[in-house]
């Protein structure tokens, strides 16, 4: 009969005084990481030692025990106890749970206890802290209890949130931790789900694309119309914010599209029928519109309210503090917080001053409008002053025959008739000798006024200076007063806006800088047509330079579109870009992921950053998919200068690699996934920022020693 297996002895547990206790050099840790000793002394101080010590008899050199025992494993939780005690929260003699073991070699013990412990699952966290905050803990109590900061557990309670089929998936390694991360953008299950099944037949799996995916047709918290209607105000109306903890999202979604839309357009008419209120005969209202949108339209232009004695006493005073503020500071490296805070003031107060309001005759505001809309800023934007062709009033005919002594006027319709063919042909009428003087024949007073305009136009090829004047004064009446037949010159702009319609055009930088320059000329010309010649006539030749300048400017189609085939205009637009010396990182373009980087290939993405950075920079992001280089490629060409070559001027095109002249410099930081054998993703990075720190540890215990 076979032996029976021998029963195992386990080592016996005793308490021992801490002065009882010395480290041991078996102790196989020697690395510090996770929890701090100071974090462990509070946590044991709290809820007292939960794990003994292992613990082994010092023997002297005759083999006999000292009565003194050492620690190869539980050296943390001993400096824990050390850290109470030196702070006298704990007595020497407190006694320790210990387990005392004498057989086997210590090292072993050490690293028994080490390795074979197994690691708590970032899941089994996310619920423990989804179990404390339900049994009544708040979110600041379990983050002081488990020492991480608030948004940490934020960021594990949104995780134990998800879906909980999509949870079990994790669980079984059915996704990575980067992956959950991005499904907690949207709350709602059923959605989650939904773009997890979707994600199964997409080629691209990476979180970026499942943030897309579950904010596609949300709007933006930076979008103006979000700006314009106020975010809580639209949360009170019950719209819903998607908010992602583990990523900078500038300020999370609107996922209400339909309820932004509502908001939107119910503010812009109450905000119309203000405007309304004002006398305009009508008002256009919309979050944008087109630019050249007032193309073909006269503007008013009112007078400013003037400014009363003690408000012009306040802009000279402030004009005068902001002066002596910059002279005193002029040869500071850097200005002392106070002083910018308040040069910024003095600033904003004499910009108040400029911008005056003004008055609008009332005769003119019956028969004009106004066009109300969103600012890039998400502030309202009203233009004023707007009068539509059907609304001008068209002047009487002047059916005045002549006077008694032969001034020329029109023929009279019974005589013009009686002067008519068989044929239908007019035939020149010659007057009766006894019938006195008579209207000149149409026929010939068309032959006449042809000899003269031949002999003004030689007049005035003879005289450029007031060639230039007509020329202006017939461009300016098209443009600011649209009276097109108070100029002798058949000169016109055909239009101002483009075919094409360019979202956020009229927000650019640019637009609104060109929008300025117009409005400030549209100030400087004279109420009325008629009184434009004898005012251009009394501007200086620069001041005329500047002004034909900009009509000129306005002309300008350099809009490449299929339809319409203009490959000498489209050069001609090289030639002048090469002429003024146009640079459009200059004038502000960028290339974002909105503007040109996530609507081109892969290819062009890594050519823009070879082009700007260096072939380095381009091989760090070639394996990301499209978003994620993306993303990277709008941070590492951000104020390089590189622009498209749609964009560039010729003969500048050398200048757009000139980063990339010798060793090519390297990015600051530039995060790199790469995917392990399990499929989790393992971010490496030159220099990870601080607040990524938290999200990336969500798989470590807390407590861990």
């Amino acid at each position: 009969m076979a032996n029976a297996a021998k029963k195992i002895t386990l080592s016996s547990s005793r308490d021992i005084p801490f002065n009882k206790l010395v480290l041991s050099q078996s102790n196989v840790r020697r690395v510090k990481a996770g929890v701090s000793i100071e974090e462990l002394a509070e946590d044991i101080a709290r809820r007292g030692l939960l794990q003994g010590l292992s613990v082994r008899p010092v023997i002297d050199e005759a083999g006999t025990e000292t009565g003194m025992f050492e620690i190869p494993a539980g050296g943390r939780r001993y400096r824990a106890l050390e850290f109470l005690v030196k702070k006298k929260r704990m007595t020497k003699t407190t006694p320790v749970p210990c387990i005392v073991r004498e057989d086997g070699i210590a090292e072993e013990d050490s690293l028994a206890e080490n390795v074979q412990r197994a690691p708590l699952h970032p899941l089994d966290q996310f619920r423990a802290f989804l179990t404390l905050k339900e049994k009544g803990q708040s979110e600041e109590e379990i983050a002081a209890t488990f020492f991480v900061s608030v948004n940490v557990v934020k960021q594990r309670l949104k995780l134990a949130s998800i879906s909980p089929k999509l949870l079990d998936i994790y669980a079984e390694d059915g996704m990575s931790l980067d992956q959950l991360m991005a499904f907690t953008v949207s709350g709602d299950h059923e959605r989650q789900e939904q773009v997890f099944e979707r994600l199964q037949q997409s080629y691209d799996k990476q979180p970026y694309a499942i943030r897309r995916m579950l904010t596609e047709g949300a709007v933006r918290a930076s979008d103006k119309r979000a700006q314009f209607i106020g975010i809580d105000a639209y949360v009170e109306a019950g719209g819903t914010v998607l908010r992602d903890l583990f990523q900078s999202d500038d300020g999370g979604w609107l996922q209400d599209v339909p309820l932004v839309e509502d908001m939107v357009t119910d503010k812009l008419r109450r905000e119309s029928e203000s405007i309304v209120a004002e006398g305009w005969k009508w008002t256009d209202a919309a979050p944008d519109f087109p630019y050249g949108h007032t193309f073909g339209l006269r503007q008013l232009r009112g007078e400013e309210i003037p400014l009363s004695p003690e408000e012009e006493a306040a802009r000279d005073a402030l004009k005068t503090e902001f002066d002596q503020l910059e002279e005193q500071y002029a040869e500071a490296d850097e200005l002392p917080d106070d002083v910018d805070a308040r040069l910024g003031e003095i600033e904003t107060a004499l910009e108040a001053f400029e911008g005056r309001p003004v008055t609008f005759d009332p005769d003119e505001i019956i028969r004009a409008g106004a066009f109300v809309s969103i600012a890039h800023d998400g502030s309202l934007r009203v233009e004023r002053g707007f009068v539509r062709p059907e609304d001008e009033i068209v002047p009487e005919p002047d059916t005045d025959g002549g006077d008694s002594d032969g001034a020329v006027g029109a023929q009279p319709d019974s005589e013009r008739s009686e002067s008519k063919a068989s044929n239908g042909t007019e035939e020149p009428s010659e007057p009766d000798e006894d019938e006195g003087l008579s209207p000149i024949s149409d026929r010939l007073m068309a032959e006449l006024t042809a000899h003269r305009t031949l002999g003004l136009r030689n007049a005035l090829a003879e005289r450029p200076d007031i060639a230039f004047v007509a020329a202006l004064h017939a461009l300016t009446l098209t443009v600011f007063y649209h009276y097109g037949s108070d100029s002798c010159l058949e000169l016109g702009l055909k239009s101002v806006a483009f075919s094409a319609q360019v979202p956020a055009l009229n927000d650019s930088a640019v637009a609104e800088a060109a929008n300025a320059r117009h409005e400030a000329w549209s100030k400087h010309l004279p109420k009325e047509s008629d009184e434009l010649w004898d005012a251009l006539l009394q501007w200086s030749d620069e001041d005329r330079a500047s002004f034909f300048a900009h009509i000129v400017s306005l002309s300008v189609n350099a809009v490449s579109e299929s339809w319409s085939r203009r490959p000498r205009a489209l050069a001609h637009a090289d030639v002048l870009a090469q002429t003024v010396g146009l640079d459009m990182a200059v004038a502000g373009w960028r290339p974002t992921i909105d503007t040109f980087l996530g609507r081109v290939t892969k290819a062009r993405i890594l050519q823009a950053v070879t082009e700007a950075k260096g072939e380095r920079a381009a091989d760090r992001i070639a394996h990301l998919k499209k978003g994620d280089m993306a993303t990277e490629a709008e941070t590492l060409l951000s104020d390089t200068g590189w622009l498209p070559e749609p964009l560039r001027t010729p003969g500048e095109a050398e200048q757009i690699g000139h980063e990339t002249a010798g060793d090519p410099a390297e990015p600051e930081s530039v995060v790199v996934e790469t995917a392990s054998e399990d499929g989790e993703t393992a971010m490496g990075t030159d220099d990870i920022p601080d607040e990524n720190d938290d999200a990336e540890a969500t798989s470590h215990v807390v407590a861990a020693e």
